[in-house]
């Protein structure tokens, strides 16, 4: 079976995502693929037949499937003719601090994110609103009003809030909010100490546990270890200095606490693909069109 990585690239530097409306007359079946970026299928007109991992979708016009980050799949047309549009993105460019805690309901710890389709083929009215926000980004990406980045930023959550509301089957696993209450210390420390090296055995005396369960619990309700979930808000902290402020890369990154440059630049690349000083660039080039 032929794989291949798909490379998603994003118009925008400013939004890790990609919208495009394309039409097909033929039904090659498109190789098994993958990309980091969750993708939406929208079918204006046509058939299209969606295989993801072992499970297979067919979708008519209006019809709405979701394909979770990293998961198989390809497709092809099951008609003469087809128009549909495709939307990916990277699920974490959309969370910040204050929504990070509703992340891990998407990571598919448990569940392949494919699984919540079901909600499409149950609740029309969900479906038909996802599909109408799925065009409505198309539309503010390519029209490029002022503002349309924080418009295509407030369709994409009001999708994932859509999902998170109508998921009756609880595939996206919802934790008590006992859970993200008693690591609002832990999280409020972390804000005020970006500029220190935060140590794993520092935090779990704010939320009263023992190490070992301290990992597990803070993995398991918040999506992301405490290391990552850390690297995370520094690497966003660095991001906003580097368009705001006139330092060095260096002091960029004694400001976050990585004074490290190769573990700087080795965390700032995993969650950008480039490095701090192409970011600037890219960023503020963009910002003078």
């Amino acid at each position: 079976m032929e794989v291949y990585n798909e490379k998603v690239l994003y118009e925008n530097p400013l939004l890790s995502l990609r919208i495009f409306r394309s039409q097909r007359n033929h039904n090659l079946l498109i190789n098994w693929h993958y990309h980091r970026e969750l993708e939406l299928l929208f079918v204006l007109s046509g058939g299209l037949e969606v295989h993801v991992e072992e499970e297979c979708f067919q979708l008519g016009a209006g019809d709405v499937a979701i394909v979770g980050a990293n998961q198989l799949h390809r497709d092809r047309s099951s008609s003469e003719s087809l128009d549909y549009i495709v939307l990916q993105f990277d699920l974490e460019q959309f969370f910040d601090h204050s929504t990070m805690p509703y992340m891990r309901f998407f990571m598919e710890t448990n569940h392949p994110l494919s699984q919540v389709n079901y909600i499409f083929q149950e609740n029309s009215l969900v479906k038909e609103e996802i599909g109408q926000t799925v065009r409505g980004i198309l539309e503010e990406a390519t029209s490029k009003v002022i503002g349309y980045e924080l418009a295509v930023n407030m369709l994409v959550k009001k999708i994932l809030l859509l999902l998170l509301r109508n998921d009756k089957r609880q595939i996206l696993a919802d934790q008590d909010n006992f859970d993200r209450l008693r690591l609002k210390p832990v999280l409020t420390f972390v804000e005020q100490h970006l500029t220190d090296r935060i140590q794993v055995e520092e935090v779990c005396k704010l939320a009263n546990m023992s190490y070992y369960y301290f990992v597990k619990y803070f993995k398991k309700t918040i999506g992301l270890s405490f290391t990552e979930y850390v690297n995370y808000r520094k690497i966003k902290w660095a991001e906003r200095i580097l368009l705001t402020k006139d330092l060095s890369i260096s002091e960029v990154g004694d400001r976050i606490g990585m004074p490290n440059m190769a573990h700087f630049y080795k965390m700032f690349k995993k969650y950008n693909d480039c490095s701090p000083k192409e970011f600037q660039k890219k960023m503020l080039a963009w910002g003078r069109n």
